[in-house]
């Protein structure tokens, strides 16, 4: 299983910390002798491999002599690293640290080719989702479909992500849950697509062959230049986090191929607006 992704917030605290510790002249290792602490400690924080408690950011603070301004702000970070994100609740809906980045992120690009994207399923959508791979655990159906509601409000906050969708025609038309719930899932799409921050577009079905039928896709941007893209893919085995240059270019630029054959924003929603009638 590969390591737990750091989050912006940690990457943005260890990329300050290197910054300080380069512009003081002084090695990783000599910074782990006067700390009292190993080489590799020094590293993982400033690679965010590992979270750093805010008391040893202080120490490090020490010894770098920074301005009160700057201290406060780094500090300020080590504590919001720290903090446990409303998703914690539900660690065991989700269970990788994909909602973290979710969270953070100032841009989602999202590829669906089966299933309306999570961000914008209904409750009813997502409950029949839910219940078709888990029939006999009520519960449990009920506090996915909870955790999945809580994600929701991501698109609604002051702060909300730029979400740009791709929907394959037949996920649209599908009818998940019966016609009435499809119904509603239609029209909550329509409303969703008058946000400014929301653009759905719908992959048709006469594009044929097209580079999403390996499955979904995500990518997320966090809009700062040493913060580069995470992408993931979806298979049968789950979620798969991609993080490599090379790999996150090519998934980018397979949906950017997806995106060159979908409709625009403006055919989508007609469309949208008559499978709803239909």
């Amino acid at each position: 299983m590969p390591r737990s992704v750091p989050t912006v917030r940690q990457r943005r605290l260890g990329r300050d910390l290197r910054q300080l510790r380069e512009d003081r002249g002084l090695s990783s290792d000599s910074v782990a002798a006067q700390m009292g602490w190993s080489a590799s400690k020094v590293t993982r924080i400033e690679t965010a491999f590992s979270k750093v408690a805010p008391a040893d950011v202080s120490n490090l603070l020490d010894l770098y002599g920074v301005s009160s301004e700057t201290r406060a702000a780094l500090i300020h970070l080590a504590h919001e690293a720290q903090q446990r994100g409303w998703w914690t609740e539900y660690g065991d809906v989700f269970t990788d640290s994909y909602i973290a980045s979710e969270d953070e992120a100032e841009e989602i690009r999202v590829f669906e080719a089966q299933l309306i994207p999570g961000l914008l399923q209904t409750e009813d959508y997502a409950r029949a989702v839910i219940e078709a791979g888990r029939p006999d655990d009520p519960a449990d159906i009920d506090r996915r479909v909870r955790a999945r509601m809580a994600r929701k409000v991501l698109l609604t906050r002051p702060n909300a992500p730029r979400l740009t969708t791709i929907i394959a025609e037949p996920a649209l038309r599908w009818p998940i849950g019966g016609p009435a719930v499809m119904r509603a899932q239609l029209r909550a799409l329509l409303e969703a697509a008058e946000r400014p921050n929301v653009e759905i577009r719908a992959l048709p079905m006469s594009a044929g062959a097209h580079a999403g039928l390996d499955g979904p896709c995500v990518i997320l941007s966090f809009g700062e230049d040493d913060f580069p893209d995470v992408a993931y893919t979806v298979g049968m085995t789950g979620e798969n986090y991609v993080e490599s240059a090379d790999q996150v270019q090519r998934v980018t630029m397979a949906w950017n191929r997806i995106a060159g054959k979908a409709l625009s924003a403006e055919e989508t929603v007609a469309l949208i607006a008559t499978l709803a009638k239909e």
